[in-house]
């Protein structure tokens, strides 16, 4: 009896993260935030669909969009900006992925800079009224890049977003 106890309670966790990854798709970028809570960026294996996730470890607060079709790929904006060089050149990275909700701006985003080896990540909400939120990401907990988008050949660089971070 008492295995079949750890055994459910082994499972618990994995059954309530395992909603923010469904069986037909793969992690694009996630992150857990500096309050505990989940962001994930997933896409359909065969690039049906992309969908943002945020939530806590028991429930998905939010889904966007919430129609997983082809049309999902068209409501999401990447930027990204690249230099080398390292600390004698202040190389740095910066990914954006943007989208609206209800007249909402998120950005998601992931950087890199060479002087002070810092990485950053996080989500940038702007409200209807413009007062911004930055949700931190936990850096240790980042899995996939942003910067992957463009391998999927499901969307484009768009320069005229600008970058945040």
């Amino acid at each position: 009896m008492k295995k079949h106890i750890l055994l459910f309670l082994f499972l618990i966790p994995t059954t309530i993260w395992s909603q923010y990854l469904l069986p037909n798709e793969e992690i694009i970028y996630s992150f857990e935030t500096k309050n505990g809570k989940k962001m994930s960026l997933v896409k359909d294996k065969s690039n049906t669909y992309i969908q943002y996730r945020f939530g806590t470890k028991s429930k998905i607060e939010m889904e966007f969009p919430t129609n997983r079709t082809k049309e999902s790929w068209k409501q999401f904006h990447y930027n990204s900006y690249w230099r080398g060089g390292g600390v004698a050149n202040a190389g740095m990275e910066v990914d954006n992925l943007q989208f609206f909700n209800d007249g909402v701006e998120y950005i998601l985003f992931r950087t890199y800079h060479a002087e002070g080896e810092e990485y950053s990540a996080g989500i940038i909400v702007t409200n209807k009224t413009k007062k911004t939120t930055r949700i931190i990401g936990n850096y240790k907990t980042i899995k996939g890049c942003i910067c992957n988008l463009e391998d999927t050949g499901m969307i484009q660089k768009e320069e005229n977003i600008g970058l945040s971070f």
